[in-house]
């Protein structure tokens, strides 16, 4: 399991599969602030209501120079049913395999009921213009992220 990220590191290089089965990097967004949030899987309560709320919210976010990427381990057909199915306006990616999630620290040990298992840490990750990290956040709730989001960044 990597590090936890720290406002200041340069956050991870990545490309996956959107939910059109393109390449989206985070170079691609190189020159603007990035929201990358992780979220353990699509069509699942918690992260329908998280993925809502950034998508009601992305006006808000871009008009402040943002965009707002959703990863989870999630093939890209699941992805593309989530969006459809909940109308959503961010963009989702998919990393099956896990790495992006690993070296966003995303990925881990978890526990839950005193059971302890691997699984995705919900995680937000706010990447400045240069690719540094802004702000990391770890073991969000689902609920009322966006809104704290937007408070913590004075939006």
């Amino acid at each position: 399991m990597s590090e936890r990220l720290q406002p200041g590191d340069v956050a991870p290089a990545f490309t996956l599969p959107d939910a059109d089965g393109n390449e989206v990097s985070l170079a691609d967004h190189k020159g603007r602030k990035v929201i990358v949030y992780f979220y353990p899987a699509a069509l699942t309560p918690g992260c329908t209501k998280q993925a809502c709320d950034f998508t009601d919210n992305l006006e808000v976010l871009a008009g402040a120079g943002y965009d707002v990427i959703g990863i989870s381990p999630d093939q890209p057909e699941k992805l593309a049913k989530f969006r459809e199915k909940e109308n959503l306006k961010v963009t989702l990616l998919a990393d099956p395999d896990k790495q992006v999630l690993d070296a966003y620290a995303a990925f881990g040990e978890k526990k839950n009921y005193g059971k302890t298992y691997m699984g995705v840490i919900r995680s937000t990750i706010v990447v400045d213009e240069s690719g540094k990290v802004e702000h990391a956040l770890y073991n969000v709730r689902a609920t009322g992220h966006v809104a704290k989001i937007i408070k913590d960044l004075g939006i």
